[in-house]
């Protein structure tokens, strides 16, 4: 097993927000990548600029943040062109490693643009090393910089971050070093969600458990059926008791309380996803909590309350 350390860059609409292209409001212009192999040891890269085909200019936050001519990508092979040597470059058995979540899911939707779903089928397993660092160094897990991340571990800053080789590099030298016991953590990517009851996806980890679940017609279906809107204890099995039923937050997130009889509570949130055909699927996290994290779903839920309440009384005043 080796390990791609990628890291991409990409520019947007330079008209700015809402003329973007729905099918890609993200294209990649810059992918960079690190090889590391079963002994931590970085053996190859691979860095090449793509000549955009989408956005003909940059968008002046991205001319700023990644200090690029256009002139440079225009000098540069097409997406398809690059994405295959990339892909024959990272060998027949790998994984992934980000840093954060985002340049899994605009790697796959720049692929569906182009029509080059086969090269990477999902639901993709990888790692964020940005949550295994604050996993590591971080009791709250916040999620930080790559340049915060590389000034804690005190490695030399020799290059300018925000160029995808660059920070590929850092992100690198950041997951060699860290606890190999924490790869036991590794991310799901569900840019391709499950399709049916048995491409769902069940996964438990050490302090919670993880579910994706097949697709629904719309939100409302997805939190009744009864396996998304369960709450089993993860470490013995056995289903526990709601203390507080699902309950909405916004148009996305919903959250619950229940409590194990061996283990304790368990805090429950399912954040519902959105497919591109209009299908919905329901990511759901259980995690133990103690009786402070139990008081703060019931906050949640007492605020969310008087806010409803406020606003019935705004309409009859």
């Amino acid at each position: 097993m080796e390990y791609i350390v990628v890291d991409l860059e990409w520019n947007q609409s330079p008209l700015g927000k809402g003329t973007e292209d729905k099918k890609m409001p993200f294209e990649i212009i810059e992918i960079g990548a690190v090889k590391v192999n079963e002994k931590n040891e970085c053996i190859e890269e691979f860095h090449e600029y793509i000549c955009p085909q989408r956005y003909l200019e940059l968008h002046h936050h991205t001319q700023e943040l990644l200090q690029i001519d256009m002139e440079v990508l225009e000098k540069a092979d097409g997406f398809e062109e690059v994405i295959k040597r990339f892909f024959a470059w990272c060998g027949e058995e790998y994984m992934f490693c980000t840093w954060g979540a985002m340049d899994l899911t605009e790697l796959q939707r720049n692929l569906r643009y182009y029509g080059l779903d086969e090269l990477l089928s999902g639901p993709i397993r990888y790692y964020d090393a940005q949550k295994l660092f604050s996993m590591q160094f971080d009791e709250k897990k916040k999620a930080h910089t790559l340049e915060y991340a590389v000034d804690y571990m005190e490695l030399e800053k020799q290059q300018s971050f925000h160029s995808a080789i660059h920070d590929a590099r850092y992100t690198a030298k950041i997951f060699v070093q860290l606890d190999r016991e924490l790869r036991k953590n590794f991310s799901i990517d569900s840019f391709h969600n499950p399709k049916s009851k048995q491409e769902e996806i069940y996964v438990v980890f050490d302090s919670y458990s993880k579910y994706i679940s097949r697709e629904f017609d719309s939100k409302e279906e997805a939190i009744e059926d009864k396996d998304v809107k369960g709450s089993i204890c993860y470490l013995c099995g056995k289903k526990a008791a709601k203390k507080i039923k699902w309950f909405s937050s916004n148009t996305k997130n919903y959250y619950c309380l229940a409590c194990c009889r061996s283990h304790g509570y368990i805090k429950g949130r399912i954040r519902m996803k959105k497919t591109e055909e209009g299908k919905v699927y329901a990511i759901k996290v259980l995690k133990l909590v103690d009786e402070a994290g139990a008081n703060a779903i019931r906050e949640k839920q007492h605020q969310l309350r008087l806010k409803r309440k406020e606003r019935r009384n705004r309409k009859k005043a």
